[in-house]
């Protein structure tokens, strides 16, 4: 998709999909935000939407990045739930959990084959994507998704024999 295409079909929707989001969940500033990283995910993927069919993908697009950032936040007020209770409610069995839990993955992790470990951490502790570590990295995105699969199998298996 050209520039002059991408700013026709974000001149036509944009009002459209912030509505849309908006009506779901009544935040102006949400609404804006999902419907910017909409356009954002068809820009960078360069997706080029059938004639006729780009509001429907727009709006799928969309409702995708709704749920998730719900699912996120209701993932993080439960966290913070189950904090404030153990907060309110203070073991020190829980601290020694915590940090044998800590020490465990830390002398799992230092144990993992380098190249699963460097993907890994530049996934979960950088925050990049796949697409972008794949540049840093210099190999294919089938290599670091194959990495990365691999080192969660690794983490998985030795943090439960733990």
């Amino acid at each position: 998709m050209n520039q002059q295409a991408f700013q026709q079909l974000f001149d036509r929707y944009f009002e459209r999909v912030r509505n849309y989001i908006f009506y779901r969940c009544g935040d102006p500033e949400l609404a804006t935000d999902i419907t910017q990283d909409t356009f954002m995910r068809i820009w960078e993927k360069r997706l080029k939407p059938e004639k006729g069919k780009e509001k429907a993908l727009l709006f799928k697009i969309a409702g995708d990045i709704f749920i998730s950032d719900y699912r996120k936040k209701q993932t993080a007020l439960k966290f913070a739930e189950v904090a404030r209770q153990d907060h309110d409610n203070p073991s020190g069995d829980h601290e020694v959990d915590y940090k044998e839990l800590k020490a465990n993955y830390e002398k799992t992790l230092s144990a993992m084959n380098e190249k699963q470990r460097v993907v890994f951490l530049m996934s979960r502790y950088d925050g990049l994507k796949y697409k972008e570590i794949a540049d840093h990295l210099d190999i294919s995105v089938k290599a670091v998704e194959k990495r990365m699969n691999q080192a969660l199998d690794y983490l998985k298996k030795h943090l439960k024999d733990e």
